[in-house]
Protein backbone atom coordinates (compact mmCIF):
# COMPACT_ATOMS: atom_id res chain seq x y z
CA UNK A 1 0.00 0.00 0.00
CA UNK A 2 1.47 3.48 -0.75
CA UNK A 3 1.77 5.44 1.87
CA UNK A 4 -0.25 8.59 2.01
CA UNK A 5 1.13 12.39 1.65
CA UNK A 6 2.17 14.42 4.33
CA UNK A 7 -0.31 17.34 4.88
CA UNK A 8 1.28 20.35 4.74
CA UNK A 9 1.46 22.71 7.89
CA UNK A 10 0.04 26.35 6.30
CA UNK A 11 1.65 29.59 8.14
CA UNK A 12 -1.77 29.81 10.00
CA UNK A 13 -0.56 26.65 11.87
CA UNK A 14 2.72 27.28 12.91
CA UNK A 15 3.57 27.20 16.04
CA UNK A 16 5.57 30.30 17.90
CA UNK A 17 8.37 30.62 20.20
CA UNK A 18 10.12 33.72 21.88
CA UNK A 19 9.49 36.38 20.03
CA UNK A 20 11.15 39.94 20.69
CA UNK A 21 10.32 43.70 21.96
CA UNK A 22 10.58 46.64 20.77
CA UNK A 23 14.50 46.67 21.55
CA UNK A 24 15.54 43.42 20.10
CA UNK A 25 16.12 41.34 23.35
CA UNK A 26 14.33 38.22 24.25
CA UNK A 27 11.21 38.69 26.50
CA UNK A 28 11.24 37.30 30.22
CA UNK A 29 7.59 36.39 30.84
CA UNK A 30 6.14 38.29 33.43
CA UNK A 31 2.72 38.53 32.94
CA UNK A 32 -0.35 37.56 29.99
CA UNK A 33 0.30 39.66 25.78
CA UNK A 34 -1.07 38.30 22.75
CA UNK A 35 0.43 39.46 20.04
CA UNK A 36 -1.16 39.40 16.37
CA UNK A 37 1.09 39.52 13.19
CA UNK A 38 0.38 40.47 9.87
CA UNK A 39 -3.06 39.80 8.30
CA UNK A 40 -4.26 40.48 12.24
CA UNK A 41 -2.92 36.59 13.50
CA UNK A 42 -2.44 36.94 16.93
CA UNK A 43 -0.63 35.56 19.86
CA UNK A 44 -1.03 35.30 23.14
CA UNK A 45 2.24 34.63 26.04
CA UNK A 46 3.82 36.05 28.61
CA UNK A 47 4.89 39.96 28.57
CA UNK A 48 8.25 41.18 30.42
CA UNK A 49 9.55 44.63 30.69
CA UNK A 50 10.48 44.94 27.09
CA UNK A 51 9.04 42.20 24.85
CA UNK A 52 6.69 39.14 24.67
CA UNK A 53 6.57 35.51 24.07
CA UNK A 54 3.96 34.34 21.74
CA UNK A 55 2.15 30.97 21.73
CA UNK A 56 -1.23 31.19 21.27
CA UNK A 57 -2.60 32.51 18.31
CA UNK A 58 -5.94 34.57 16.93
CA UNK A 59 -7.69 34.45 14.00
CA UNK A 60 -8.22 37.53 11.78
CA UNK A 61 -11.16 39.27 12.99
CA UNK A 62 -11.67 37.48 16.28
CA UNK A 63 -11.78 38.30 19.92
CA UNK A 64 -8.69 38.83 21.72
CA UNK A 65 -7.18 35.86 23.03
CA UNK A 66 -7.86 34.88 26.84
CA UNK A 67 -8.57 38.55 27.56
CA UNK A 68 -11.42 39.10 25.10
CA UNK A 69 -11.68 41.10 22.47
CA UNK A 70 -12.66 44.88 22.85
CA UNK A 71 -13.27 47.17 19.60
CA UNK A 72 -9.69 48.26 19.45
CA UNK A 73 -8.30 44.79 18.70
CA UNK A 74 -11.42 43.84 16.19
CA UNK A 75 -10.67 47.00 14.24
CA UNK A 76 -7.00 46.39 14.51
CA UNK A 77 -7.55 42.62 13.31
CA UNK A 78 -10.17 43.41 10.54
CA UNK A 79 -7.50 45.92 9.06
CA UNK A 80 -4.52 43.46 8.91
CA UNK A 81 -2.28 44.96 11.31
CA UNK A 82 0.25 43.55 13.81
CA UNK A 83 -0.19 44.42 17.46
CA UNK A 84 0.19 43.21 20.93
CA UNK A 85 -2.16 43.22 23.63
CA UNK A 86 -0.60 43.69 27.28
CA UNK A 87 -2.83 43.35 29.87
CA UNK A 88 -1.90 44.19 33.82
CA UNK A 89 -4.05 44.43 36.98
CA UNK A 90 -5.84 47.80 37.09
CA UNK A 91 -5.80 49.42 40.89
CA UNK A 92 -9.11 51.70 40.71
CA UNK A 93 -7.39 54.38 43.20
CA UNK A 94 -4.17 54.90 40.58
CA UNK A 95 -3.74 58.81 40.55
CA UNK A 96 -2.47 58.48 36.77
CA UNK A 97 -4.02 55.59 34.41
CA UNK A 98 -0.93 56.55 32.02
CA UNK A 99 1.45 56.25 35.07
CA UNK A 100 0.57 53.06 35.86
CA UNK A 101 0.25 51.56 32.72
CA UNK A 102 3.91 52.57 32.10
CA UNK A 103 4.86 51.51 35.44
CA UNK A 104 3.00 47.92 35.61
CA UNK A 105 4.50 47.30 31.74
CA UNK A 106 7.86 48.04 32.83
CA UNK A 107 7.82 50.58 29.99
CA UNK A 108 9.46 53.73 29.24
CA UNK A 109 6.48 56.40 29.73
CA UNK A 110 7.22 58.22 26.08
CA UNK A 111 6.13 55.19 24.66
CA UNK A 112 2.99 55.07 26.10
CA UNK A 113 -0.04 57.14 24.74
CA UNK A 114 -2.63 58.68 26.46
CA UNK A 115 -5.98 59.35 24.56
CA UNK A 116 -7.76 62.65 24.82
CA UNK A 117 -10.45 64.10 23.79
CA UNK A 118 -11.03 67.76 22.96
CA UNK A 119 -13.22 70.37 21.50
CA UNK A 120 -11.74 72.22 18.22
CA UNK A 121 -13.99 75.10 17.77
CA UNK A 122 -16.84 73.31 19.35
CA UNK A 123 -16.04 70.26 17.14
CA UNK A 124 -14.86 66.94 19.20
CA UNK A 125 -11.23 65.95 18.40
CA UNK A 126 -9.11 63.06 19.85
CA UNK A 127 -5.36 63.60 20.91
CA UNK A 128 -3.13 61.55 21.87
CA UNK A 129 0.10 62.43 23.66
CA UNK A 130 2.71 60.45 25.80
CA UNK A 131 1.72 59.82 29.49
CA UNK A 132 5.19 61.39 30.21
CA UNK A 133 3.53 65.31 29.18
CA UNK A 134 0.46 66.66 28.92
CA UNK A 135 -1.76 68.77 25.86
CA UNK A 136 -0.73 71.56 24.47
CA UNK A 137 -4.53 72.51 23.51
CA UNK A 138 -3.19 75.61 21.68
CA UNK A 139 -0.95 73.50 18.98
CA UNK A 140 -3.88 71.16 19.16
CA UNK A 141 -6.21 73.88 17.52
CA UNK A 142 -3.38 74.77 15.36
CA UNK A 143 -2.88 71.30 13.74
CA UNK A 144 -6.41 70.58 13.67
CA UNK A 145 -7.34 73.41 11.47
CA UNK A 146 -9.19 75.65 14.13
CA UNK A 147 -8.52 78.63 16.17
CA UNK A 148 -9.47 77.65 19.77
CA UNK A 149 -9.57 74.24 22.04
CA UNK A 150 -10.42 72.87 25.22
CA UNK A 151 -11.26 69.94 26.92
CA UNK A 152 -14.17 67.78 26.47
CA UNK A 153 -16.82 66.78 28.83
CA UNK A 154 -16.36 63.45 29.66
CA UNK A 155 -19.32 62.41 29.39
CA UNK A 156 -19.76 63.44 25.67
CA UNK A 157 -16.09 61.82 25.26
CA UNK A 158 -17.89 58.61 26.59
CA UNK A 159 -20.45 58.77 24.37
CA UNK A 160 -19.18 59.80 21.04
CA UNK A 161 -16.29 56.99 21.55
CA UNK A 162 -18.53 54.23 23.29
CA UNK A 163 -15.84 54.12 26.02
CA UNK A 164 -15.05 54.38 29.21
CA UNK A 165 -12.36 57.33 31.21
CA UNK A 166 -9.30 55.79 31.88
CA UNK A 167 -10.27 53.23 28.74
CA UNK A 168 -10.75 55.29 25.67
CA UNK A 169 -9.05 54.06 22.54
CA UNK A 170 -7.86 55.80 19.70
CA UNK A 171 -9.26 52.30 18.05
CA UNK A 172 -12.45 51.54 17.46
CA UNK A 173 -14.79 54.59 18.42
CA UNK A 174 -18.01 54.79 17.85
CA UNK A 175 -17.87 57.40 15.46
CA UNK A 176 -14.46 58.36 13.72
CA UNK A 177 -13.40 61.47 14.87
CA UNK A 178 -10.28 64.06 13.93
CA UNK A 179 -7.42 62.66 15.26
CA UNK A 180 -4.87 64.41 16.11
CA UNK A 181 -0.87 62.07 17.10
CA UNK A 182 1.90 64.04 18.70
CA UNK A 183 4.75 63.69 16.86
CA UNK A 184 7.23 62.59 19.47
CA UNK A 185 5.15 58.74 18.22
CA UNK A 186 7.57 58.18 15.06
CA UNK A 187 10.93 58.26 17.55
CA UNK A 188 9.85 54.90 18.50
CA UNK A 189 9.22 51.86 16.40
CA UNK A 190 5.71 51.04 18.35
CA UNK A 191 4.01 52.86 21.23
CA UNK A 192 1.37 51.93 23.57
CA UNK A 193 -2.34 53.09 23.66
CA UNK A 194 -5.33 52.25 25.27
CA UNK A 195 -7.10 49.22 23.76
CA UNK A 196 -10.10 50.07 25.23
CA UNK A 197 -10.48 49.13 29.35
CA UNK A 198 -8.89 50.09 31.99
CA UNK A 199 -5.72 47.89 32.52
CA UNK A 200 -5.54 46.62 28.71
CA UNK A 201 -3.13 48.20 26.64
CA UNK A 202 -2.12 47.54 22.69
CA UNK A 203 1.44 48.15 21.35
CA UNK A 204 1.32 48.86 17.87
CA UNK A 205 3.68 51.33 15.05
CA UNK A 206 2.68 54.75 15.11
CA UNK A 207 2.72 54.17 11.18
CA UNK A 208 -0.51 51.66 11.66
CA UNK A 209 -2.03 53.77 14.41
CA UNK A 210 -1.77 56.93 12.13
CA UNK A 211 -3.24 54.77 9.09
CA UNK A 212 -6.67 53.54 11.10
CA UNK A 213 -7.19 56.26 12.80
CA UNK A 214 -6.52 59.31 9.69
CA UNK A 215 -4.51 60.80 12.44
CA UNK A 216 -2.77 63.98 11.95
CA UNK A 217 0.80 64.04 12.88
CA UNK A 218 2.01 67.45 14.96
CA UNK A 219 3.84 68.36 18.00
CA UNK A 220 0.85 68.93 20.43
CA UNK A 221 2.29 67.45 23.92
CA UNK A 222 4.20 69.78 26.14
CA UNK A 223 6.40 68.44 29.15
Amino acid sequence: MADRPRRRVGPGRRRHGVGEGPDGRTARASGPAETAGPGGTARTGEIGARGNVGKKKQRRGGTAGSTGGTPATVALAEAGMSFTVHSYAHDPGAASYGAEAAEALGTDPERIFKTLLAEVDGALTVAVVPVSGSLDLKALASAAGGKRAAMADPAAAERATGYVRGGISPLGQRRRLPTVLDASATEHATICVSAGRRGLEVELSPADLAALTGAVLAPIARP
